[in-house]
């Protein structure tokens, strides 16, 4: 019991800048340190989730970070600032860390005594401390997002509704003389803050596991991983996911300690970018017999030497890669395979199969491809998992179609379904051990066992492959950012398609608009698409698009794609199959004369 704290109403003044972006507010982490930042910041979110909630007190409030810099402190000023203004629960896990999808689950599984299945949950929001696959430490990101009272992320609406408030804000509460929690105490411990608030310090793991549990055969899964043949390796990047890699993977499945790599949380991720890619996951890539450009190592002579699956999670644990021997499978094609796999995954079969799936609009076109042969409804919307959030809940939340089983992602390394409503990287690993499990069935034991390159080359060649990549132009001034995309706009967009005399002809141009199926809102000017012809007659593409994950500066992405039918040139490496169609674009849209980058700063 704190008996010293009292509560304190704090005055403040505005503090410009603090509209969130796709997911939540990301600034220097210098920044969050400023006076009254956090304060205001969580003032802000807390009187908008209020509002949200019919103008009462939220009652049960989940805070939990990916354990980058300034997380602690940042959890200790945000329980005070909860207790002051009323909020009666506060649930912060063990060591204040847990990963983003851990999060969900916490919302929507946990009752009062800790247990609950989906649905049960009591608490009506989350304040998750992180900014996702950005690095950490001194001169590094931090960020908070809000998730709602089923699990996702705040929406557009609670967001915007959020940054008026902090454009108004004058004063804010807390708790003076309050000691701090001990995120260290054991699971249950409690602490009185205030006569009407208590902070529960809880599992983190528990909740999640149960989510996991709903999904996936963990004994089936356990035998497959002692299988003759089968081994795997997991880089955590130091960052939110790695301890709970270790309580799946090692405690749940078995699999031995040396399978797992970087799953200690760091402040700084090791001095690491956190981010599951070609680039940043080197030593994974690296182990998986592969080259920094996602094709197979020339080098590697026997590939049985190397792990039969790789995977990877971004500091807080919702991204992930996926890998074979030799063999990198790219994020669009990833779901693409869950979804015609989907009888190899018991929360999908159990039910029937699938009734939705969603895509990113920059992701490629190879989920809809099986959605149609399978006659899955098959949904694009902008980027941001707030979007797949109202497809997930449409019957929850709005008393429409189920569309349940669901399954989506992003090309951004996000993956995941309805058992929680964010991208979920474990989630993708054990999706892609069940996949394995399932292909193996009829193999003998001494039998040499259907690889990742097996399956994803066998589904090529029923469906056709969509070479696929990504260039990012990182930390781009913003007036050399917005001009790109001005420019685009005027001269492709809202002008006329002129031919260049390339054999890769532009066929179309447009900015992608979504109207929401489930609640009818529109979002517009989320990227822009040029439609390409190629020699061959086939389709290809090319999306512009300035992410909203950076915390300063602009990035812009530039995301290719081409389809091929010929089995014969699926083996090639798909920055050399797109390198002509990248060249085009970037000489139409002026990309080195505007930006002075005449190379992009990550191809993934």
């Amino acid at each position: 019991v704190d008996e010293g704290a009292v509560v304190a109403v704090v005055p403040t003044t505005v503090i410009e800048g603090m509209r969130p972006g796709t997911s939540g507010l990301r600034k220097k982490v210098e920044v969050w340190m400023g006076e009254n930042y956090v304060e205001n910041f969580i003032q802000s979110l807390i009187d908008t989730a209020v509002d949200a909630n019919g103008g009462k007190m939220l009652d049960t409030i989940v805070v939990a970070g990916d354990g980058r810099y300034y997380n602690n402190e940042a959890i200790q000023t945000i329980a005070r600032l909860l207790a002051a203004n009323g909020i009666k629960n506060i649930w912060i896990p063990q060591s204040g860390i847990m990963s983003t999808p851990a999060v969900s689950a916490v919302i929507r599984r946990r009752t009062s005594d800790g247990t609950g299945n989906d649905g049960d949950g009591v608490a009506q929001g989350g304040i998750v401390l992180t900014a996702s696959h950005n690095p950490g430490g001194p001169g590094e990101d931090f960020g908070i997002k809000y998730n709602e009272g089923l699990g996702q992320p705040a929406g557009e609406e609670f967001t915007e509704a959020l940054y008026e408030k902090t454009l108004k804000l004058s004063e804010y509460k807390t708790l003076d003389n309050s000691e701090d929690i001990d995120l260290d105490a054991p699971a249950g411990t409690e602490y009185q803050l205030t006569p009407t608030t208590t902070v529960t310090i809880i599992d983190p793991y528990r909740n999640y596991l149960d989510a996991l549990k709903s999904c996936f055969d963990f004994e089936r899964l356990k035998e497959f991983g002692a299988r003759e043949g089968f081994s795997m390796v997991f880089d955590g990047m130091h960052g939110a996911g790695g301890p709970f890699a270790k309580r799946v993977l090692s405690e749940e499945l078995g699999l031995p300690p040396s399978s797992l790599l970087r799953c200690d949380p760091l402040s700084d991720f090791g001095g690491c970018h956190p981010d599951p890619n070609l680039t940043y996951a080197s030593e994974l890539v690296k182990r998986m017999g592969l080259l920094p450009d996602g094709g197979a190592d020339p080098s590697l002579d026997d590939v049985s030497t190397v792990p039969a699956l790789g995977a990877a999670n971004d500091g807080d644990g919702d991204r992930n890669l996926i890998a074979g021997a030799g063999f990198f499978v790219t994020p669009s094609d990833s779901m693409a395979l869950i979804c015609d796999n989907w009888e190899s995954i018991p929360q999908f079969a159990s039910k029937g199969g699938l009734n939705g799936v969603a895509r990113s609009m920059p992701s490629s076109a190879a989920l809809d491809v099986v959605a149609e042969a399978r006659g899955i409804p098959c949904f694009v919307t902008p980027t941001g998992w707030k979007f797949f959030g109202n497809l997930m809940s449409s019957k929850e939340s709005f008393d429409g179609k189920d569309y349940g089983p669901f399954l989506c992602g992003e090309e951004s390394f996000g993956t995941g379904s309805d058992h929680v409503r964010e991208k979920d990287g474990l989630w993708a690993v054990l999706a892609w051990m069940s996949i394995l499990s399932k292909a193996n069935e009829g193999v003998a034991d001494g039998e040499a066992l259907v690889g990742v390159k097996d399956i994803v080359t066998n589904h090529w060649a029923k469906y056709g492959r969509h070479f696929y990549c990504r260039y990012d132009y990182e930390g781009v001034d913003s007036d050399d950012a917005n001009q790109v995309m001005d420019t685009i706009r005027e001269k492709f967009v809202d002008g006329d398609i002129a031919s260049s005399g390339s054999d890769i002809k532009l066929v179309d141009a447009i900015e992608f608009s979504y109207t929401d199926p489930v609640d009818g809102s529109q979002t517009s000017k989320q990227g822009l698409i040029l439609s390409f012809q190629l020699p061959s007659g086939d389709p290809a593409r090319v999306v512009f698009r300035l992410s909203g994950t950076g915390s300063a500066g602009a990035t812009i992405r530039m995301y290719l794609e081409q389809y091929e039918k010929d089995p014969s040139k699926h083996d090639a490496s798909a920055p050399v199959a797109l390198k002509d169609l990248a060249e085009e674009a970037l000489k139409l849209v002026q990309m080195e004369e505007m930006t002075g980058r005449n190379a992009p700063t990550v191809i993934t």
